[in-house]
C-alpha cells in the first residue's frame, strides 16, 4: 500500500506494535497534557480528512487499539508514527513538528529535570564510585546495569531508563562546550557488567570521550590509602551567572543544593578526589591497559 506515492507499512496486530515503554507516567502532569493535546490533535486531523480508525491503523501500519491509545492520550506516539501520520493526513509537516514537543515527555520526570540542569551548566564536576558515570556509558552497559537491579525491572523500563540515560548525552553536544571532569574508581572499570564484550566497547568509548577537549577524565586507583570519596558520589553543575547546584549522598541526604556553604563542601571533597586520582594523561594509559586485558 502507498500514500501519495510514499510506501507505508502493512498492517500488523496490535499485539505486536503496542510496544513497551511509551506509557505515559499519571504523576507527570505536564507529560500527560501534552500527550493528551498531540492525540486530539492526531484524531481531529484524522477526522477532517474523513478517515476512520481501522481505515488509518491499516494505512499506518498499526493496530486499532495502538491508534486508540495514543488519540486518547494514553500513549506516546514514537516518531516514525508521527512521521507516517503527517503523510498519510496530509499534514505538511505540522504533525511531525509534534516530534519535538513529544521527545520532552519520553523520560522521567526525573531525568528531565536533570537533564535541563545539565543543559544549563558551563562546568560539571562527577563523581561516580559504584558505576561507569552515566553520562559516560554506551547503551549496551546501561541496559545491563537496569537489567542487574532488583527486584527486577520490566522490560519497558528498562528500555525507557537507557533511552532516557542516552538522550542526557547531548550534553557533549552543546556549543560552546561545558567542561566537564570525571572521576572513575579503578574497580568500576575493571569489573565486566554485562560481560567482556560490552565492557570492552566501554572502554573504548571512554577513551574516544576523554580525547575531546572540554572532558577530563580521572582514575581514582585501588592501592589509594586515601580517598575523599568514602562519602559516596558527587555531582557539581556550575551555571553561567555564578550559581550553582550539587548532590552527594553525604550532603543533604542526596538532595539537590544550592547553599553557598554546602556546595563548597562538595567542591572542596570533589578538589581532594582529583588531587588523589591519576592524572588524565596516567588514566587513559590505565584505561588502555585495561582495555589490552579486556
Amino acid at each position: 500500500m502507498s500514500v501519495d506515492g510514499e510506501a507505508v507499512r502493512p498492517r500488523i496486530d496490535a499485539e505486536t506494535t503496542d510496544e513497551p515503554g511509551w506509557e505515559v507516567d499519571p504523576e507527570d502532569h505536564w507529560a500527560l497534557a501534552v500527550v493528551a493535546t498531540v492525540g486530539r490533535q492526531l484524531r481531529l486531523r484524522r477526522e477532517a480528512v474523513g478517515m476512520r480508525v481501522a481505515e488509518f491503523s491499516a494505512a499506518i501500519g498499526y493496530g486499532d487499539d495502538l491508534v486508540y491509545k495514543i488519540e486518547s492520550g494514553k500513549r506516546i506516539p514514537r516518531p516514525e508514527y508521527l512521521d507516517a501520520a503527517d503523510r498519510i493526513l496530509n499534514a505538511d509537516g505540522l504533525v511531525s513538528a509534534m516530534k519535538e514537543d513529544v521527545e520532552k515527555v519520553r523520560y522521567p520526570k526525573k531525568v528531565r529535570a536533570l537533564a535541563q540542569l545539565e543543559a544549563r551548566a558551563v562546568e560539571l564536576q562527577l563523581y561516580d564510585p559504584l558505576n561507569i558515570h552515566g553520562l559516560l556509558q554506551t547503551p549496551e552497559y546501561a541496559q545491563a546495569l537496569f537489567q542487574m537491579r532488583r527486584p527486577v525491572h520490566a522490560a519497558e523500563d528498562v528500555e525507557r531508563g537507557v533511552a532516557a540515560r542516552m538522550a542526557r548525552k547531548a550534553v557533549f553536544e552543546r556549543d560552546p562546550a561545558p567542561e566537564l571532569s570525571f572521576v572513575q574508581d579503578e574497580w568500576t572499570l575493571r569489573r565486566p557488567l554485562g560481560g567482556r564484550a560490552v565492557m570492552r566497547r566501554q572502554l573504548e568509548h571512554l577513551l574516544e570521550v576523554g580525547k575531546l577537549r572540554n572532558v577530563e577524565i580521572q582514575v581514582m586507583p585501588m592501592d589509594r590509602e586515601e580517598h575523599a570519596g568514602v562519602d559516596g558520589g558527587i555531582e557539581v553543575l556550575k551555571f553561567e551567572d555564578g550559581t550553582g547546584v550539587g548532590r552527594s549522598p553525604g550532603i543533604a541526604n542526596g538532595r539537590p543544593v544550592s547553599d553557598l556553604r554546602q556546595l563548597r563542601i562538595l567542591e572542596l571533597r570533589y578538589g581532594i578526589i582529583r588531587a588523589q586520582a591519576l592524572t588524565p594523561r596516567e588514566s587513559t594509559a590505565l584505561i588502555e591497559q585495561l582495555l589490552g586485558e579486556t
